[in-house]
């Protein structure tokens, strides 16, 4: 089968980790079948420069590369330092013949369907949202490592003979914490209780049971060091939190706009904007931003029988804190609560929650399109404002002398 070009001058790049192969697609204006040319390059900082400039002297229609792990990110932001907006496909659309598998093949390949226009490239965002990445996605680790350490400490802890956890809901809530690093020193078992908040629902007989245990000097001093990485960590995410927040300083009403749906907080919304940016244009329709996080039902259909719908990968970070919103979204008096309920029923836990982040998807797709606020149609928006504010609106008629004030 014979393509149709219909680009003149394209260029295939093959990246890996060292080397960068490149073949060139270029069609003259006689007519004759396209010159080849065929370079190899490294993948140092002046290799990545010799690349751009000699991209840039092709005067190339299309620039295609493939998306392999991080080693594209370099190249690309030196062609797009010399004006050159690159194309970046995902792998599973370019896959050449099996047993023909070369590094200039596949350079000659990505050319040849790129000159055809079968390729489509993948979202990047600008520059800044790309470097702010690197701090969101960092912070993310850190939370991951900071659960971690937090049950790791609960472990020790039980351990040891002391079943705080039991009787309090949070381990690491400022009494809790009190009280741990209280046993850790070796202060008396009374002394500790005075650290207890009045506000914990457990008795103090229900606290000194739990905080009774056969605490070893091997336990402290793991209770410490865990303890004292898990301030550690607790103070970097917050460094991390300002960082990212003084960054997108310019972005406050769109995190503003995005925090108006249920279960959506300032850092969130802050991290999702920096995943998939501002503009909805890049992805042109909700289902398509849905396909590229990966949270939509998969499409699997053979003989006209239905086979797993199985999510496919697509962006985790993005799912990730989609899931987030879910769980906490569920939790709302909205329709993502109502939305839930009738699922986990139907379906289960795991599933209604990739329902309800897919339902939050696309709702923030609209929003961020419109540029609307969230408006649930579960809430009657006008008679939950005049129930919240008809106490201050009587006040103000009885001091003004509307009405007169009600006897005793």
């Amino acid at each position: 089968m014979e393509l149709v070009a219909l680009y003149k001058r394209v260029i295939g790049l093959d990246i890996h980790q060292a080397q960068i192969t490149a073949c060139a697609l270029i069609e003259e204006a006689d007519g004759k079948p396209p010159r080849i040319e065929q370079r190899q390059f490294g993948a140092f900082k002046r290799d990545r420069r010799e690349l751009a400039d000699w991209v840039a002297a092709l005067k190339p229609d299309e620039v295609v590369m493939e998306s392999t792990g991080i080693y594209w990110k370099s190249p690309y932001a030196a062609l797009e330092a010399v004006g050159i907006r690159a194309k970046v496909v995902n792998a599973r659309h370019v896959k050449n013949v099996p047993g023909r598998k070369t590094d200039v093949g596949d350079a000659h390949w990505l050319a040849t369907l790129a000159r055809a226009g079968l390729l489509r490239g993948s979202f990047i965002p600008p520059t800044k949202l790309r470097e702010l990445r690197l701090i969101a996605r960092q912070r993310q680790k850190l939370v991951g490592q900071l659960a971690s350490e937090k049950n790791r400490l609960h472990k020790v802890l039980t351990d040891s003979g002391i079943r705080l956890g039991v009787v309090v809901s949070d381990l690491h809530g400022q009494s809790a914490r009190a009280m741990v690093k209280a046993i850790i020193a070796g202060e008396p078992l009374l002394e500790v209780l005075k650290l207890a908040s009045r506000r914990l629902k457990a008795s103090r007989e229900e606290l000194f049971d739990a905080l009774q245990g056969d605490m070893t000097a091997s336990h402290r001093f793991v209770l410490d060091e865990l303890l004292r990485h898990i301030e550690e960590i607790e103070a970097r995410i917050t460094r991390f939190d300002a960082r990212l927040l003084d960054e997108l300083e310019s972005e406050r009403n769109t995190l503003a706009l995005l925090q108006t749906i249920p279960g959506v907080d300032l850092i969130g919304a802050a991290m999702l904007l920096v995943e998939i940016g501002g503009d909805m244009n890049a992805f042109g329709s909700a289902d398509c931003l849905a396909s590229w996080v990966g949270i939509c039902p998969g499409n699997n259909e053979s003989a006209g029988k239905r086979k797993s719908g199985q999510i496919r990968k697509g962006n985790l970070y993005v799912r990730r804190l989609l899931c987030e919103f879910a769980h906490a979204a569920s939790r709302t008096t909205s329709v993502f609560k109502s939305k839930f309920q009738s699922l986990v029923v139907r379906r289960g836990y795991k599933r209604a929650i990739i329902a309800i982040g897919h339902k939050i998807l696309r709702t923030i797709f609209f929003m961020l399109k419109r540029r609307e606020h969230y408006r649930d149609s579960a809430v009657d928006y006008e008679a939950l404002s005049v129930q919240r504010n008809a106490p201050r609106w009587i006040k103000s008629l009885i001091k003004f002398g509307f009405i007169p004030p009600a006897k005793a």
